[in-house]
């Protein structure tokens, strides 16, 4: 039923995004000016490099759902033993990743707030910050659900199925982040 849940509450989200798509594309064709002035200052190798590091993020994801599907909360060797990590180092590594996003995203909104880029500046600066800022929120959103499982396999004495059901769930979560931001990415920094 969760994930029934979900995948309805993230239809809901989809509708959201595509709403913020369609502000995007319906601006950029009005106003194409400031989009040729504006996408100068984007630094597209840097959101490249971001978006990787979200996209890798989605990969240690899907392998922490693996091991939590095994009931396998916590690894069985040492560190640096990849293969014998559990559910929680690689939903520690997810949550590192996805930090690391975020904290690129506000380098990024400095240089372009130092370059005037503001979300009050014109409709493109509205547009980029409500389009990715609105992401991060999202993004954020999934970094709180990672600690609330994170910190669940410190509290239970036994993972059961519903505690795998709870990863499993915000995995689906984090991938339908990952993917909006792939076609952000795709709109805001590949189609000049």
């Amino acid at each position: 039923m969760a994930a029934v849940g979900t995948m309805v509450w993230l239809a809901s989200e989809l509708m959201f995004f595509a709403g913020l798509f369609a502000m995007l594309f319906t601006l950029r064709a009005n106003v194409p000016e400031q989009w040729a002035a504006n996408t100068p200052l984007l630094d597209v190798k840097f959101a490249f490099v971001n978006t990787m590091v979200l996209v890798i993020s989605s990969v240690w994801c899907q392998l922490g759902v693996w091991k939590a599907e095994v009931g396998q909360v916590a690894r069985t060797g040492s560190l640096f033993e990849f293969k014998k990590w559990g559910m929680r180092e690689w939903y520690v590594l997810t949550y590192i990743f996805g930090a690391t996003f975020i904290a690129g995203q506000v380098y990024e909104y400095a240089h372009l707030v130092h370059s005037g880029v503001t979300i009050s500046s014109d409709s493109y600066g509205s547009v980029f910050y409500l389009t990715t800022g609105f992401h991060g929120i999202h993004v954020t959103g999934g970094l709180i659900a990672f600690l609330l499982i994170i910190g669940r396999t410190f509290t239970t004495r036994r993972y059961t199925h519903a505690q795998a059901t709870g990863a499993v769930v915000t995995s689906y979560y984090w991938h339908f982040v990952d993917v909006v931001w792939v076609a952000l990415f795709a709109a805001i920094y590949i189609l000049k």
